[in-house]
């Protein structure tokens, strides 16, 4: 369960994760390479939403975050999906802080990974979302209000449950299952119209 009594959104990978911060919390360099290896993916496809289609800057963004993120190792309390959770709360501190930096807004852009796993495969909004490619997803999500696209890239591209993703946001947990959940109906409803 999440912390708020509700079902918290795993991926098949939480407990190995799990296993691998613990260890590397002992001091583990191993297992901290094994975290490293099933969190980065997500993390920067998360950042890429955020800094823009420049790579290497997302990239970047991501090293910095993993240096807080080695640094701050022993202070971490929680499972897999939890680590996910703290992880992607530094790497959007580390983006917003190179935003500020470039003066530039946070936008949405074309992922080079196909990482997308949909929260409701019965949704036609999730279904017709998993025949297209990433890379026209994050299009789509660009025209995004960004609040929407924030809590969809968090919920799909890193697969936080709602409780995780609003913290991450600084915000309530139902207004980012409702910016999730409006954003991809409206996601849905232009890709009806576009014949997809």
């Amino acid at each position: 369960m999440g912390q708020g009594g509700g079902p918290r959104r795993t991926q098949p990978y939480d407990e190995e994760l799990g296993r691998a911060v613990a260890a590397a919390q002992e001091g583990d360099e191993a297992a901290f390479a094994v975290a490293y290896r099933l969190v980065q993916p997500g993390l920067v496809g998360y950042l890429r939403g955020l800094v823009g289609t420049d790579g290497e800057a997302a990239e970047d963004v991501a090293a910095e975050a993993w240096l807080e993120i080695a640094r701050d190792l022993g202070r971490f309390r929680g499972d897999g999906a939890g680590f996910r959770a703290w992880t992607a709360t530094i790497a959007r501190h580390r983006a917003l802080d190179h935003l500020r930096r470039q003066k530039t807004r946070p936008r949405t852009t074309p992922l080079e990974q196909d990482l997308l796993e949909l929260p409701a495969p019965h949704s036609t909004s999730a279904s017709a979302l998993e025949t297209l490619s990433t890379e026209r997803i994050l299009r789509l999500v660009a025209t995004l209000p960004r609040d929407q696209a924030e809590a969809v890239l968090l919920r799909v591209i890193v697969g936080l449950d709602g409780q995780s993703a609003a913290r991450v946001l600084g915000k309530r947990p139902g207004a980012v299952r409702t910016a999730a959940y409006r954003g991809l109906r409206r996601l849905g409803e232009r890709m009806r119209r576009d014949g997809a």
